[in-house]
């Protein structure tokens, strides 16, 4: 079992930046990768970035690639996404998740673990 609770959300205008955390508890924090999506009204779950469990591979959606940033503190069991740039576009419900297979997935469908997610609000 894996527990991951986020925060740092919040409201922030458009060219701002956020930092996200996920704390996670349970199983041995570097045995798995983890990945961050997020899902606006009416809007499907998607892929933001995933970071394997050593934190030596990165992957980011077209979307975000070179303003979020996606990293990993494995003394904290702690996974962060610093977000820069934020357009109102990037608002959304962001979640954790956790991939026991520990290299990391673009798939919502193959994280095991999910946290309640982190409201992101980016005003124009």
């Amino acid at each position: 079992q894996v527990q991951l609770v986020e925060s740092g959300g919040g409201l922030v205008q458009a060219g701002g930046s956020l930092r996200l955390s996920c704390a996670a508890s349970g199983r041995t924090f570097s045995s798995y990768a983890m990945g961050w999506f997020r899902q606006a009204p009416g809007k499907e779950r998607e892929f933001v970035a995933a970071i394997s469990w050593s934190g030596g591979n990165t992957y980011y959606a077209d979307s975000v690639k070179g303003r979020f940033t996606i990293s990993r503190d494995n003394a904290k069991n702690t996974v962060y996404l610093q977000m820069n740039s934020l357009k109102p576009e990037d608002t959304a419900v962001y979640y954790c998740a956790a991939d026991l297979s520990n290299l990391g997935s673009y798939y919502v469908y193959e994280y095991d673990y999910w946290g309640q997610g982190t409201q992101v609000t980016v005003s124009s």
